[in-house]
């Protein structure tokens, strides 16, 4: 089996299709280690009416409970969508060592601020199933628009 970073990036839609299938906004994360899901998250604001229960903040708890400890240097975010100013503050703190992810967000993703929030160590991609990520969101929100 080849373990890349669209093998993982599955496994994080999977996660937004289980959002989507709870209406909530679709999009999803797991966090690897030495090629092991050791967290995973979906949205979840509708559900805990709670703003900040983003599909990283749940996959971030997730992986660190599972280890026991709240850095996660070693490990890998994969998220369907460019995290927002809090969840790339969440991946600072935990000292992410990469974050991949899938569409970009040009109205609330943590690139459009001037100043790198992430650990100075984290290593990014972009743009892993971008198409697949970006036309779940669309089609969620022209759903929701009409």
């Amino acid at each position: 089996m080849i373990f890349n970073d669209t093998y993982f990036m599955k496994m994080a839609f999977r996660e937004a299709e289980i959002a989507l299938e709870k209406d909530e906004i679709p999009v999803g994360a797991v966090v690897v280690l030495n090629n092991m899901v050791i967290g995973r998250g979906h949205n979840l604001t509708q559900t805990l009416q709670d703003v900040t229960a983003h599909a990283e903040m749940q996959a971030i708890t997730a992986a660190t409970n599972h280890i026991g400890a709240k850095y996660l240097n070693d490990c890998t975010l994969y998220v369907t969508l460019e995290p927002c100013v809090m969840c790339a503050g969440a991946i600072g703190w935990a000292q992410l060592g990469k974050l991949v992810y899938g569409a970009t967000d040009p109205k609330k993703g943590f690139s459009l601020i001037k100043h790198n929030i992430l650990h100075p160590k984290t290593l990014v991609t972009g743009g892993i199933m971008e198409e697949e990520c970006s036309q779940i969101l669309t089609e969620f929100f022209n759903k929701k628009r009409k």
